[in-house]
Order: structure tokens, then sequence, then C-alpha cells
């Protein structure tokens, strides 16, 4: 019988109930113990699902018997945290982005090398079943030559969002806006069918919301290596909210990914998809993503998400923020 992973929660918002619960329905995976600064939250989800609570860093790496974390902190903490976990020779898990730049996830990689871990960042929209079908249509060249590819995230967050914690909507922790944030999802899965960006050029505004120092409005045209031309859009002032939807046109068929379902899919060849379960609306996303990364640690594989196909996703963004503020086309 295999072994579980241990697991331990670095961060006590409400997206840990999300990890907590996709890894509680994991198989060969458990969650143990859980670590913030914050006293009140730490104990109260401790008492939640029977985890040991620490407000200690360094007692929870070294006392609680965890074999991996999964960091759930303000992004501009992720890499700082994981560095330190792997240095106690834990296995890192990184909510997106994998941080807010690349100097500090360059180190977080090359510590988890060094030390011999595993590192993994959460983008679970990799793993839905839109998602799957696409990536296999286009690696089998069902969609022919691909000529363009859009990501856009029209959703809405209140003022409310953004005060509710200093942290939220500045360049240090957050590292951005909607771009980085909510966006950088199907940003990630334009790269991952479409191939690397070659030239980036973005407009980036604040239009609606007070109080914060990044944007809620970011645009850009993109070309990418393979000469194949695209557009991505993070709006977090489309009230009262819509869509995230992935655009993949070829020559040969185009399919179009709405909130994580298949919204359109055609084919010249006829193509069928594969049977689709609704993703949105539990954690099977998820739980897949953390059925990989325990595959992976178990196996000492590499899992689907690495810490440098995480960085591929940071990356063009900051290219992006660049853009918006020098007011030109970034090379990447």
């Amino acid at each position: 019988m295999t072994t579980k992973v241990k697991f331990g929660i670095v961060g006590s918002g409400h997206i840990a109930n999300t990890h907590i619960k996709s890894i509680l329905e994991t198989e060969n995976a458990e969650v143990i113990a859980i670590y913030s600064r914050n006293k009140e939250t730490v104990h109260r989800l401790g008492d939640t699902y029977n985890l040991k609570a620490f407000t200690d860093y360094q007692e929870f790496l070294t006392s609680s018997g965890i074999d991996a974390v999964c960091i759930v902190t303000p992004h501009g903490t992720h890499a700082e945290l994981g560095i330190i976990a792997a240095n106690a020779g834990k296995h890192v898990v990184v909510e997106k982005p994998i941080d807010v730049s690349i100097e500090s996830t360059n180190k977080l990689i090359e510590v988890c090398e060094t030390a011999g871990v595993t590192l993994s960042c959460i983008f679970q929209h990799r793993f839905n079943d839109a998602t799957r079908n696409l990536k296999e249509a286009a690696d089998n060249g069902e969609l022919g030559q691909l000529n363009f590819g859009a990501a856009r995230t029209t959703i809405f967050r209140s003022q409310e969002y953004y005060d509710s914690g200093k942290w939220r909507g500045t360049w240090e922790m957050d590292g951005g806006g909607p771009l980085i944030n909510q966006g950088i999802h199907y940003i990630d899965l334009l790269l991952y069918i479409m191939g690397p960006v070659e030239e980036v050029h973005a407009y980036c505004a604040t239009r609606t919301h007070e109080r914060i120092e990044v944007e809620d409005i970011g645009v850009a045209t993109v070309k990418f290596k393979s000469g194949a031309l695209g557009l991505i859009e993070a709006n977090t002032t489309a009230y009262p909210g819509y869509s995230s939807t992935l655009d993949i046109f070829g020559s040969d068929g185009s399919v179009v990914i709405e909130n994580g379902n298949i919204k359109a899919w055609n084919f010249k060849s006829g193509l069928q998809k594969r049977e689709e379960k609704n993703v949105s609306t539990n954690l099977t996303s998820f739980i897949r993503q953390y059925e990989d990364i325990v595959q992976a640690i178990t196996a000492n594989r590499r899992p689907l998400v690495t810490g440098l196909e995480a960085k591929k996703s940071l990356q063009l963004v900051l290219a992006m923020y660049q853009s918006a503020r020098e007011g030109r086309p970034i090379q990447l």
C-alpha cells in the first residue's frame, strides 16, 4: 500500500478551505496541520478539520510531521515561504501565481531542485475535461495550424473585496490586479495550447476601484512565436460578473471554452469531444491536480505544472505590465 503524503496548509484565508477539502478527497493524501500568523483563523480551521494548528512557521515545518506544504498566502510571500519549506526538506505546492517576481521565482525553483523536492503551482483549469479535450486535439494536429488565441476574464470584484485585506491591490504583495490574479488562470491555458509569446503590447487602467495601486482592467495584443496572433483581457469592473473564456482558432478547427466547459467545438474532420463533467461548481479539477502532484511525489517524477511551467504565465504578465508602463511592445 502506498504511504499517504501528509500535507500542511500555509495560510488561513478563504481559499485554504478549498485546498483542504480537495486534498482530503485525493487518494494517498491527507492534511494534518495548518500554519498562519492569524491565531483566530488558524485555530478555527484547525478545529474545523481536526488539524494541528501552528503560529510559528519553523515549528510547523519541524514538528508537525508533514511531507509537503501548500502555500495559500498573499502572492508576494509564495517564494519566500516555499524556499524555507524546501530547505526543510518539504515538497512545495503554491497557489497561483508562483510569485510576483522572476528573481524570487527562479530562486524558488533552484532551491527546490537542489533540495530534491517536488515543486508545483496550482493551475487547476489544466485538469478540466474541456482543457484536456482541447489539448489532446491540438497535440494531435486536429486543429491544424493554430492562428489565433484569446484569453478573457470579465468578472466583477467589489470595492469591499479590495478593502478586505491590506495586501490586495498592492504591487508588493498582490503583484498587480486582475492580470496576475484572476486572469492568470486563462493566460496559463492560452500559453498551454498556443505556445510561447514573442511580443506583447498592453494597456492597463484603474477605472472603478479606489485605494488600489494596480489595474482593474488590463488588455493586450500578443504575437506568438509560431506567428499566430492573440488577445488577452483581465477585468474586474464587469458588473455583475460574466465569464472566463478561451478562444482557440486553427486552420482545421475551433474551440471555445467558457467557465471551464466547452461552448463551441467545430472540426473539419468531425472530431468528437470526450464526455465532459461540469467542473465549474465542484472540486474536481483541484482534486485531479492534487492527484497528479501526489503521484509525482511518490513516483519521483515531475508534475504537469512544474515551477518552470508556472513561470511562463508570470513572465508574460510581467511583460504586459512593463509594456503598459513604458507604452511600447515588449519582446519576450
